[in-house]
């Protein structure tokens, strides 16, 4: 196997770092606009157009159900975020975060209006077509810390040195 450069390590360390606590912050932030009005008003359209949703809001004013999403935000967040104290859990964030983004995605097919008016697929409007078609990096992103987290607890029971090479794979430790 070739050594890595210096440059080389400081990319794919500092990449997956910012993947992670990059996720983290995203749905923490995220989570915590959910408790605003103009953001609850703003998730309405898409989650009342889309089959696994719209049957919520007979029981739920919009603002209940941007919190409840809210809270789930948040929590996937830390979950994330608590990957070195507890791998584990932080894999069940990174899973349900797979499962919001996959939901978000969905929104593609139900949302009126992602389609550009008057252009054909695949012009997609700014808004919400742009806004939704990012989440599949933020899959991406989840998936890749679901696979890191699991990984991390078979490193118990490792010398320092094997622990090492395994939290910056891809240094020349």
């Amino acid at each position: 196997m070739m050594k890595k450069t210096a440059i080389e390590i400081f990319l794919l360390n500092s990449g997956s770092i910012l993947i992670r606590y990059g996720l983290a912050v995203i749905l923490i932030w995220i989570g915590l606009l959910k408790f605003n009005q103009y953001e609850a008003a703003g998730i309405r359209p898409l989650a009342e157009n889309s089959p696994l949703f719209s049957w919520t809001f007979a029981f739920l004013s919009t603002m209940a159900f941007s919190a409840i999403l809210g809270v789930i935000e948040i929590t996937t967040g830390i979950l994330i975020a608590l990957r070195p104290l507890w791998p584990k859990l932080s894999a069940l964030g990174s899973f349900a975060a797979v499962l919001t983004f996959l939901t978000t995605l969905t929104f593609i097919i139900t949302t009126p209006g992602v389609i550009e008016r008057g252009l054909p697929f695949p012009y997609i409007s700014a808004s919400p077509g742009q806004f939704l078609i990012k989440d599949l990096v933020l899959l991406g992103a989840a998936l890749w810390t679901a696979g890191e987290a699991l990984e991390a607890p078979q490193m118990q029971g490792r010398t320092r040195t094997e622990v090492k090479r395994a939290l910056f794979k891809y240094s020349k430790y």
